[in-house]
């Protein structure tokens, strides 16, 4: 470290936990609440999934985690401190009670209904952030902790109808949380002056369950979706998925439990890292499209606004009533112009990052979208900045009727469902069988679940970068003739397969063999 990080270098950082923020919370509301929005559904029944940290005396015996480790690398620079933020939801139990008729006296019920509303008892998460800045030369050796401490809390809050008059109330309890960060360093071999990172989140508190107690009753005092916010002014932290070659060897040797890191400063910048319970990809940021918070990533966007718009006004009244932010969902959607609710259909934006306005591309171009949400058809043109028509194809390449460059229909001598491609002497082809193993570029977490099966070969495709990809279909998976129905295979390297004997015949040789 050779001098302080100046002042435009901690406002960059501040910048990018803003723009980080954004991704965090999709984050830590990842689930939060599921369509339909209301406490009485099944899938609303069993919540809190990701970044769950729970008490030790739990924890240990469930199969829940108490904590989390982040390792990451990163160059110091000019930096001379980290600065840190855990972020997480804490669980408010809220009750509801109906007033009696002596009107003193509350009595606990499942619900209370009024006109615009019904309200039910739910958890409701707190969010809460707990930020330190920690001198690097304090992380050497055996580092730094910092505890943190949350104490419970009993609230009231009265529930009137729409004359005013008080039906019953709602109890919001708080229960006592305890934890810590670890924060340590150590040097990266090599005379690039790169450290590692060691941060851990823990949850400490005291509290051990009693005799029979579930998971319902650990999880306030719990730290729900945990994840942490990491910044360095003056330095950079290195991607762990796509480091540079010399710092390959230490990310390899880095451990992460439960989290995964990801650079996601402000404009693709590296002096802020993101530590989430869900793998993202690096400099992740929300669709520019994306109207405001659904809550519920495993939905595309477009058919849950479907969806939500067509619930019935007694569901939308318990949605309203279970939470505020299910209240904001309906509200969202309900007041949703037909044009932005047209802007969800879809969008393609790999290929304006490979396509320039004048023709040239470095990769393949399909349906392309205007400035105002729209898409053109396939295979048309449009116009550059001087109004003049793009060509359709980067030239050199071969263009049928209708068809834009990147079509297989556009090469005659491209048949998927005969080429074959060399595999270990072999050829592979569609109907070959093959076994898989996956997971040498590290692409995909999914990879751990087909490594060493089986499956049949539906397809073999040749990109415009030369590559050829093997489409197929696991053996044994149920939804296989769906996936054949409708073209959704999964596609693989030749150097992830392995040709099995038992290929049907005609599989091993014949025309159409690609090298």
């Amino acid at each position: 470290m050779t001098t302080d990080a100046t002042p435009e270098a901690v406002t960059r950082v501040t910048e990018g936990f803003t723009a980080a923020r954004t991704v965090a919370d999709a984050v830590l509301f990842e689930g939060y609440v599921l369509y339909p929005y209301r406490a009485s559904a099944g899938k609303n029944r069993m919540r809190w999934q990701f970044g769950v940290l729970v008490p030790p005396g739990w924890g240990e015996a469930a199969g829940e985690h108490s904590g989390q480790r982040t390792d990451c690398l990163f160059e110091p620079k000019s930096a001379d401190r980290l600065l840190v933020e855990l972020r997480f939801l804490r669980v408010r139990r809220r009750t509801v009670e109906r007033l009696g008729a002596d009107g003193r006296t509350f009595t606990g019920v499942p619900e209370l209904e009024l006109p615009d509303r019904v309200v039910v008892p739910w958890d409701e998460g707190v969010t809460v952030e707990i930020a330190c800045s920690v001198p690097l030369a304090e992380l050497a050796g055996g580092g730094r902790t910092e505890t943190f401490h949350r104490p419970g809390s009993v609230g009231y809050e009265p529930v009137r109808d729409d004359r005013g008059r008080t039906l019953g109330r709602m109890v919001r309890e708080l229960r006592e949380l305890h934890g810590e960060i670890r924060l340590a360093t150590e040097p990266v071999p090599g005379p690039y002056g790169a450290l590692r990172l060691i941060a851990e989140v823990r949850n400490t508190a005291p509290w051990t369950p009693g005799g029979d107690a579930g998971r319902d009753a650990a999880l306030p005092h719990s730290a729900v979706a945990a994840h942490l916010l990491l910044g360095l002014p003056g330095g950079r932290f290195l991607s762990m998925a796509d480091p540079p070659e010399w710092a390959r060897p230490a990310a390899g040797a880095c451990r992460n439990e439960h989290t995964w890191p990801v650079p996601a400063g402000a404009g693709g910048r590296d002096d802020v890292l993101l530590s989430s319970p869900i793998i993202l990809e690096d400099h992740p940021r929300i669709a520019e499209e994306s109207p405001g918070a659904l809550y519920d990533a495993t939905e595309i966007d477009e058919i849950l606004s479907l969806r939500t718009a067509a619930l019935t006004d007694r569901e939308k009244r318990e949605a309203r009533g279970t939470d505020d932010r299910a209240a904001d969902v309906i509200d969202l959607v309900d007041g949703m112009p037909a044009a932005v609710l047209e802007r969800l259909h879809g969008a393609v934006r790999g290929l304006h990052e490979v396509t320039d306005e004048g023709g040239d591309a470095t990769g393949p171009r399909g349906r392309d979208e205007d400035t105002d949400g729209g898409r053109r058809s396939r295979g048309s043109t449009d116009a550059g900045p001087a109004g003049t028509p793009r060509p359709s194809s980067p030239p050199g390449l071969p263009t049928g009727p209708g068809l834009p460059w990147w079509d297989p229909g556009n090469d005659p001598g491209a048949d998927p469902a005969r080429d074959a491609v060399m595999v270990s002497g072999r050829a592979v082809r569609a109907g070959s069988r093959v076994l898989l193993h996956p997971g040498l570029r590290h692409t995909d977490a999914q990879d751990m679940f087909l490594s060493g099966r089986s499956a049949t070969v539906e397809a073999v495709l040749g990109d415009v970068d030369g590559e050829v990809h093997i489409a197929v279909v696991v053996d044994g998976d149920p939804g296989a003739d769906v996936r054949r129905d409708q073209g959704r295979f999964l596609y693989f390297k030749t150097d992830e397969v392995e040709p099995l004997d038992d290929a049907p015949p005609g599989a091993a040789d014949g025309p159409g063999e690609r090298p």
